[in-house]
């Protein structure tokens, strides 16, 4: 995700409290109305590390060792001449910390498949089956806690994009309390603090659940209203999708002849139809296809496919991508988001639940 200026992290790391909310209501209609045309995860580029083929002339400066940066990247990743040396064995699960030092929960299934989970920001950042990473993570990403992670499945959470409070909301900003955890799953819960309070102040409990299965990850996030008056919320997985490369990806699911907002068109965005049955990503896209929830992921560079199946909660589907900005490897990934567009009044006493499993398979 990128991350606005007006983003902020709790206390602890050292970033200003944010502003007190307001009532928050944001339709499809408001965002044609008011929503300049920028990324799903809009704010200044000022990231530096660019993907690129080719060779690098590695010569002690700032840009070649960049470029040992995002060979390493990509091969990690499964691309380039070092994507055909056989992978050593995973490590074991359980919790350790990244080079930054920050806390990392991994899981191991017994067939091999891996996941990796932050609790910072509730965020999965990995799960390979089958030898093959399905989930990105962007080459200008920042791992240290300094700000949200731009790459795996990020939840946007009160509030999907710009609106009453801060850009997608508080919950890729904080650190969610590990319930559980097993060699194959990890319970992550988020509740009130004296930060999200002073953002947006209701009696909310989070949980996010993910388990990992012999061929598929799953994903549950339950939100309860703890409190005796009803509040609203949207909430999305802004989820960042490994491909060997743009031209090799197509997006099938139930778009043809269906509307979607284009918030790249026009001033601010219009209307328009799908008149393909998939897409395929050939320029800058902003696409938000409500009542579509289907999207299955096609890579002919992989031989590859991942079906993103939202089987509760989540209706419509966000497709993203910065199309030509090599600073954030835009080659390499698509955002095929899984969200609830229209706010979810939530009465006292009741929950919601937005359920996602990714599943694999060949082409």
């Amino acid at each position: 995700s990128d991350i606005r200026s007006s983003d902020r992290l709790p206390p602890s790391t050292h970033s200003p409290h944010p502003p007190p909310s307001a009532t928050m209501k944001l339709t499809l209609a408001l965002l044609l109305a008011g929503i300049p045309a920028a990324s799903a995860f809009s704010g200044p580029r000022a990231f530096g590390v660019a993907q690129r083929n080719g060779s690098v002339s590695l010569n002690g400066s700032k840009a070649a060792e960049k470029g040992k940066k995002r060979t390493a990247w990509a091969e990690g990743r499964g691309f380039g001449a070092g994507a055909a040396v056989a992978a050593p064995a995973p490590p074991a699960a359980g919790t350790t910390k990244n080079d930054a030092g920050l806390d990392l929960i991994r899981l191991v299934h017994p067939s091999g498949a891996t996941s990796e989970i932050y609790p910072f920001g509730g965020v999965v950042t990995s799960y390979v089956c089958d030898g093959t990473e399905f989930i990105a993570v962007r080459p200008d990403a920042k791992t240290d806690g300094s700000k949200p992670i731009s790459g795996g499945l990020s939840h946007c959470w009160p509030q999907f994009g710009p609106g009453a409070i801060q850009q997608h909301g508080f919950a890729r900003n904080v650190v969610w309390d590990v319930k559980e955890v097993t060699d194959t799953s990890v319970e992550l819960e988020m509740a009130p603090s004296d930060y999200t309070k002073e953002i947006w102040d209701k009696p909310f409990r989070c949980t996010f659940t993910v388990s990992l299965g012999e061929d598929s990850l799953s994903t549950k996030m339950l939100v309860k209203n703890e409190g005796e008056e009803a509040f609203d919320f949207q909430a999305a997985l802004h989820s960042y999708f490994t491909v060997s490369s743009l031209d090799k990806l197509e997006i099938a699911g139930s778009f043809e002849g269906k509307e979607f907002l284009n918030k790249l068109a026009g001033d601010g965005g219009e209307m328009q139809t799908e008149t393909r049955s998939a897409l395929v990503i050939d320029q800058e896209y902003d696409r938000v296809y409500s009542g579509i929830n289907d999207p299955v992921l096609k890579d002919s560079g992989t031989g590859k496919s991942l079906a993103v199946l939202n089987t509760a909660g989540y209706e419509d589907t966000v497709i993203w991508n910065p199309y030509g900005d090599e600073g954030m490897g835009y080659n390499n990934f698509v955002c095929a988001e899984s969200v609830k567009f229209d706010p979810v009044t939530l009465a006292g006493g009741e929950s919601w639940n937005g359920d996602m499993s990714l599943k694999p398979s060949a082409l």
